[in-house]
C-alpha cells in the first residue's frame, strides 16, 4: 500500500560543508520556531544514513528515509519543514523534493572560514576518522560551489547562533 504524500508546505533547506552549521542552526532556528507557536519539523538527513548496509541496498536510502519520517511529521501536524542536509548536486536536490511536497523551497547555504569547519569537525569528530573527516571539509565544500543551488549564503564566523537562525528565518520569509 503506498502512502498519499502529505500537502506541500515550505521548507527551508540549510546546506554546506561539514563544519558549517547546519545542524546548530537548524536546531536554534526550530527553537525559535517553536516559542513562537510554529508547528514545523527539523530533519538531519545525515542521520538518517547513519548505517553499514550491503552492497546491494538502494543507494538513496537517506531519501526513502527523509520521505518516511516527513510523512509521519507532516501526519501528526508539521505545517513546515526544516532541513539540514549537504546538497552536492542537482540529482541530490531533485531527490529532495521528491522525498518532500514543497510548496515553496529555499535553500540557505551555510559558510565558515575553512579552518573554522575543520577546527569544528575536528572537535566535534576525535574518532578514528578525524582526518578523514576533516580532509573532506574542503572537498565538500569545493563540490557545494560547483553545484551552487543555495537562494542565500550566511556566514557563521563569529556569529551568535540566535543572530543567523534569525536572519535565516527572516530571509526566508518565515518570521
Amino acid at each position: 500500500m503506498t502512502a498519499t504524500p502529505p500537502d506541500p508546505v515550505p521548507v527551508i533547506v540549510l546546506t554546506g560543508t561539514m563544519g558549517s552549521g547546519k545542524t546548530t542552526v537548524m536546531g536554534e532556528a526550530s527553537d525559535i520556531l517553536s516559542a513562537r507557536g510554529v508547528m514545523h519539523a527539523a530533519i538531519d538527513v545525515d542521520t538518517l544514513a547513519l548505517a553499514r548496509l550491503p552492497a546491494r541496498a538502494p543507494g538513496d536510502v537517506a531519501w526513502q528515509n527523509l520521505a518516511s519520517v516527513w510523512r509521519n511529521y507532516a501526519a501528526s501536524g508539521a505545517a513546515r519543514l526544516l532541513i539540514a542536509v549537504a546538497l552536492e548536486t542537482r540529482a541530490d536536490l531533485e531527490r529532495l523534493r521528491e522525498a518532500v511536497h514543497c510548496s515553496t523551497l529555499v535553500i540557505c547555504r551555510l559558510r565558515a572560514d575553512l579552518k573554522t569547519m575543520q577546527q569544528r569537525v575536528s572537535v566535534r569528530d576525535p574518532g578514528m576518522l578525524r582526518e578523514v573527516f576533516v580532509a573532506r571539509v574542503a572537498e565538500l565544500d569545493a563540490l557545494i560551489d560547483r553545484a551552487g543551488l543555495e537562494d542565500f549564503s550566511l556566514s557563521t564566523d563569529d556569529r551568535p547562533v540566535t543572530d543567523v537562525a534569525r536572519e535565516l528565518l527572516t530571509r526566508a520569509g518565515w518570521i
